[in-house]
């Protein structure tokens, strides 16, 4: 777990000596577009992947045929496109029965998870092929990279076949299984009194976010916490500092190919946060321009890491996709800084929050 950047817990003590009591209106002006103008559709996006995801496993296991196969494929490489744009929203209804963990577990440095998976397709466990009985079952088992390895693993091509019925019956459980996850987590989004209403009215009886300042601080961690992620976590975990420490098999979604597509969809949907919350529209006017070029850098990321095609040891391999990769570092650390020290300096050292209230 990344702790939260030094700047982002000494600001709320910054904003509340500096903020005026009508700030918290202007907050939760700009909380209310980000939930309206990207939590809400990028987890209903999310939903209709999933639901389509579902759809391609079941036909794929009536019918199993390599057509189906690589149907069921590119479901799964859409569906975590959605989910990687969605999952930066990592609070709120998503953390409510560990469904963040249930929909990714990951990392798995020592492949727990995998050998719970090859475990139960070895075993055949009746009881995983069923969505509710598996929802109580391990988190390792019932996520994206369940049915990643069902999908991409050793033994998948299977399923093109009539062999292996028991492994299409796991994978559509497990697809089944994130199906509901998405549709409740959308569907709590969507509540008029619940998570959202909370975030978007802050004030003295709420439990979660007393202020203006708690609740635009939430959003700001938004962006420098999965910066962080993305660099540190994501991709150090397999990009070394030389070739030779390279570790493509830490690599999220190595099997599917889906590495760099994940990579995109986090900062489309960090870039897409940002526009929708018109964040960028509180800087004093001789700052905005930090809003534009946070824009165009999130740009510039999300089109360099999908010019990383392919498997991710052949891109390791490649000394100019490789490039591309250590390129890709570079734009989130220069985000980093832009949001995490001079973005949140300019709020929280000079007028505060208080051009959130329109003086």
């Amino acid at each position: 777990m990344l702790k939260r950047s030094v700047l982002v817990l000494v600001l709320p003590l910054a904003l509340l000596a500096a903020c005026p009591a009508s700030a918290a209106v202007r907050a939760s002006d700009i909380i209310q577009r980000a939930i309206d103008g990207f939590v809400r559709p990028a987890y209903a996006g999310l939903r209709v992947h999933a639901d389509r995801l579902a759809a391609a496993m079941h036909k794929l296991c009536e019918a199993p045929s390599q057509g189906e196969l690589e149907a069921a494929r590119a479901e799964f490489s859409d569906t975590v496109y959605a989910w990687s744009s969605a999952e930066i929203i990592g609070f709120g209804p998503i953390k409510e029965n560990s469904r963040l963990e249930r929909i990714l577990y990951w990392p798995d440095r020592k492949g727990l998870g995998l050998k719970q998976v090859q475990a139960v397709l070895s075993a055949k466990d009746p009881t995983a092929v069923n969505p509710t009985q598996l929802a109580g079952k391990s988190i390792a088992m019932q996520g994206f990279g369940a049915l990643e390895f069902v999908l991409f693993g050793d033994g998948a091509d299977a399923l093109a076949g009539k062999d292996d019925p028991y492994r299409c019956a796991y994978g559509a459980a497990v697809a089944g299984n994130i199906e509901t996850m998405a549709g409740e987590v959308s569907a709590a989004w969507n509540k008029s009194d619940g998570f959202a209403a909370l975030w978007a009215n802050p004030g003295p009886q709420n439990p979660l976010y007393r202020d203006g300042n708690e609740a635009v601080t939430e959003l700001v961690d938004v962006f420098i916490n999965e910066l962080e992620m993305v660099r540190d976590v994501r991709l150090k975990g397999f990009l070394g500092g030389r070739p030779d420490a390279d570790k493509p098999k830490q690599a999220i979604y190595w099997r599917s190919q889906n590495t760099t597509t994940s990579l995109a969809g986090n900062l489309a949907g960090i870039d897409a946060l940002f526009q929708a919350s018109t964040l960028g529209d509180a800087l004093p006017p001789d700052s905005r321009w930090m809003a534009d070029s946070i824009h165009i850098q999130l740009v510039n990321g999300v089109a360099t890491a999908k010019s990383v095609p392919g498997p991710i040891d052949k891109a390791l391999a490649d000394p100019a996709l490789r490039e591309k990769l250590e390129h890709f570092t570079l734009i989130t650390s220069s985000l980093s800084t832009l949001i995490g020290t001079r973005l949140t300096a300019e709020f929280g050292l000079t007028a505060g929050f208080s051009s959130l209230d329109g003086d």
